[in-house]
């Protein structure tokens, strides 16, 4: 295809698995991360395989960090045809030791309750979700226009939908990437830039596997109430999620689609509970 694909987030498990599927298709892939040593690693694997990718350490936080990362990937490579806003996350500080209001809560000072989340943390969580797509889009959006083929894609989640127990800082934040994914589709229509999320539902990454498997191995009580909870009865794979990335991405195959956030998770979704 020989277009330019920018991933952030480009170091985790899922995006990873992005960024070698775009270069297995011919495009050249830019992999920006915070951690700079996860991204060089899956660049590397790229090129050893006969792909062209390139790591680039990255704070999508800081505007005049990316703007420079965007100088070096013009030179490197050309314009950005695809844009990936993968890079998010939670934060400890922002995850309640109960899923429901317990009493006493409102006191309590030796562990997190919905009272006394960090405000800090929260900010932090908004802003990596959030300002860590608006950002991207914002310094690399501009060379997408006037050219055809272009488009972006966000990472939403099933919380977005459904918002989780414990975390409603990542929750919320999720929600308002899939709000601000309308919002940018409609914005950038016309100019014929194309931007959808894709919604994964319960897949094991470096972030969550403390959440869900005990240090032996064994589940969590969470990863037994989210299989109860996922019709499929299983986690997802990194490379189930490739097909719709690919028709998502591809005007061919998409080219009438915006503004939409695909679910990918095992019909959690659509399960009520009973």
């Amino acid at each position: 295809m020989g277009k330019v694909a920018v991933v952030t987030g480009a170091g985790g498990v899922l995006c990873s698995g992005f960024s070698e599927f775009l270069a297995g298709k011919g495009m050249k892939v830019a992999l920006l991360d915070l951690n700079e040593a996860a991204a060089k690693k899956v660049a590397d694997k790229i090129t050893a395989s006969g792909g062209t990718a390139k790591a680039y350490k990255c704070n999508v936080l800081d505007k005049t960090d990316i703007e420079e990362v965007h100088k070096r990937i013009l030179s490197d490579f050309g314009k950005c045809d695809i844009l990936i806003n993968g890079a998010g996350g939670n934060n400890p500080k922002c995850t309640t030791a109960h899923e429901e209001y317990v009493k006493g809560d409102e006191s309590a000072d030796d562990f997190l309750t919905f009272f006394n989340i960090d405000e800090k943390g929260f900010d932090f969580v908004f802003d990596l979700n959030l300002k860590g797509v608006l950002l991207p889009s914002q310094v690399f959006m501009p060379d997408m226009l006037g050219r055809k083929g272009c488009s972006v894609l966000n990472v939403s989640s099933m919380n977005a939908y459904r918002p989780l127990t414990k975390i409603p800082a990542y929750s919320a934040a999720k929600a308002a990437v899939s709000n601000f994914t309308s919002w940018l589709a409609v914005h950038f229509a016309k100019e014929g830039i194309r931007v959808n999320a894709i919604a994964p539902g319960f897949f094991v990454t470096n972030q969550n596997k403390a959440l869900l498997f005990n240090e032996d191995g064994t589940p969590t009580p969470r990863t037994e109430k989210i299989l109860r909870s996922t019709p499929m009865g299983r986690f997802g794979e990194a490379s189930e999620l490739l097909g719709t990335v690919e028709w998502l991405l591809d005007e061919d195959k998409s080219g009438f689609v915006t503004g939409i956030t695909v679910p990918v998770d095992g019909g959690f979704s659509a399960y009520s509970g009973v």
